[in-house]
């Protein structure tokens, strides 16, 4: 029971991290093109985080992206000491490539670290780790960690090839005012699709420690069968926490999304984010989980390829490419030391 409370802490925890890491992505344009102030900024993106909790539950009609989540590791091979293993690992990375201002992907660190952690476990008790881990659904993840910047690259650049068609006769003072306000929108939709995202991912691995917990646990921890049935006060306070930790900010990764990539106007702020909205839509659609940085990051990349392909700050994309690369390996190895120690302790 203690063990499970502590999962959850950390799993809340984790969430708050993500919020103030992944906060950049939502509100890098609308802040470098001075639509609103930082503070402002991520207000409009934590409100919108949280209404995506009344999305996913009245209009999709449930947590896919969760379910997808939970099934990460095979079900007989999940426990509390892998769950909790993982989340250390995860918030550890996060944290560091926070300070650092890497915009990594938060969900792919949970997830090598799930997945780390209990191909550990697995060798531990003398089996083939690797066969532990769900393999049809880490690669799905996997593929889209190069699809996720790529679908939004494509997207960006059919919007803003469109925009400037329709806005080809308007005068450039006039149509520069308009994007102003329309940021509003597509930012807005951009942390909407955020936290249906993100929020989910920590829900799916909740789920997975109430399904291998004690069914007699008190506080409505209840034991789960299916993520269908998972408590209310689950998705609100995964929710609440990535929506609060995107008003604590990341100002390191905003300076490196808003500007360092490429610059950026309003009107190519609008492509951007819509396009990253559409793709984060989409996956949330198909129940993948995708990361709401490689996303954006491949959209602001559309929008500077429209001007000049050397509008686009290729370094600095191919470092980042780096980063999201070696997230899932470099977090699932954390993991796997962390889990090592935990199972040392005979923590069960």
């Amino acid at each position: 029971m203690t063990l499970l409370i502590i999962v959850i802490i950390l799993g809340i925890i984790f969430d708050f991290i993500n919020g103030f890491h992944d906060a950049a992505n939502s509100i890098a344009t609308i802040v470098t093109t001075r639509v609103l102030t930082p503070f402002k900024a991520v207000i409009w993106a934590a409100m919108f985080n949280f209404i995506a909790l009344f999305v996913a539950t009245h209009i999709i009609g449930g947590f896919g992206i969760a379910d997808t989540v939970s099934k990460v590791v095979l079900h007989d091979f999940v426990t509390l000491p892998i769950i909790m293993s993982g989340l250390l690992a995860a918030i550890s990375w996060n944290l560091l490539t926070w300070k650092l201002g890497i915009p990594s992907s938060s969900s792919h660190t949970l997830i090598g670290g799930f997945a780390g952690a209990a191909i550990c476990g697995g060798f531990l008790k003398g089996l083939n780790g690797f066969a532990v881990i769900n393999g049809g659904v880490i690669l799905k993840i996997a593929a889209f960690i190069i699809l996720a910047p790529i679908i939004g690259m494509v997207i960006s650049s059919m919007i803003t090839i469109g925009v400037l068609w329709l806005f080809k006769n308007v005068h450039a003072r006039k149509a520069e005012k308009t994007f102003h306000k329309l940021q509003l929108v597509s930012s807005g939709l951009f942390s909407l699709g955020h936290g249906l995202n993100d929020s989910q991912k920590v829900m799916g691995i909740i789920a997975a420690a109430m399904m291998v917990s004690d069914p007699s646990n008190p506080l409505h921890l209840q034991h789960l069968g299916d993520i269908a049935n998972i408590h209310p006060w689950v998705p609100y306070a995964c929710f609440s926490a990535i929506a609060v930790g995107t008003m604590m900010g990341g100002w390191k990764i905003v300076k490196t999304m808003g500007s360092k990539i490429t610059k950026v106007t309003a009107l190519e702020g609008v492509c951007a984010e819509t396009a990253g909205a559409a793709t984060l839509f989409i996956t949330e659609l198909l129940h993948i989980p995708v990361s709401t940085t490689h996303t954006v990051t491949g959209a602001i990349m559309g929008v500077g390829a429209v001007k000049r392909l050397s509008a686009v700050r290729w370094g600095v994309t191919f470092n980042l490419l780096w980063a999201w690369i070696l997230t899932i390996p470099v977090s699932a190895t954390l993991a796997a030391i962390i889990y090592l120690f935990v199972y040392a302790l005979g923590v069960k």
